[in-house]
């Protein structure tokens, strides 16, 4: 089992932690460290059962927080994956119906003879004109 020494507080400390650990152990105590040093700096130096104590429940603190965070999250997530689910397996809606108007072809032959009468109006104006 390794031994680590960690800072907390600026003290030292010895830890033995399981092969492949370490790193997680110096994380744990950077964060134990954090916790003590902003302690160290509100209050001053103290004795260092009290500042590991003081530090430990304001870590205990965050994390109880943290946990209800998880735990409101993780109730809308399960609201929405309902709301998903009920999404996903509803029917699918009936297909829109959408009418297109049709112009008949006698509309368009009255259009094709009224522009063609316009064409030749304007013609006889220019042959006037000219």
């Amino acid at each position: 089992m390794p031994e680590v020494t960690i800072q907390i507080g600026g003290r030292g400390f010895e830890v033995s932690c399981q092969d492949g650990e370490e790193v997680f152990l110096q994380a744990a105590a950077k964060m134990l460290d954090d916790e003590a040093q902003v302690l160290s700096d509100q209050i001053g130096r103290m004795p260092e059962a009290r500042m590991l104590l003081m530090a430990g429940l304001l870590l205990a603190d965050k994390t109880a927080a943290t946990e209800d965070k998880v735990k409101s999250l993780e109730a809308k997530l399960a609201d929405v994956e309902a709301e998903l689910n009920t999404l996903r397996y509803a029917p699918a809606p009936e297909p829109e119906r959408i009418e297109v108007a049709v112009v008949p072809p006698s509309v368009t032959d009255t259009l094709a003879e009224l522009a063609a009468r316009a064409e030749a109006l304007a013609a006889v104006v220019e042959e006037k004109k000219a």
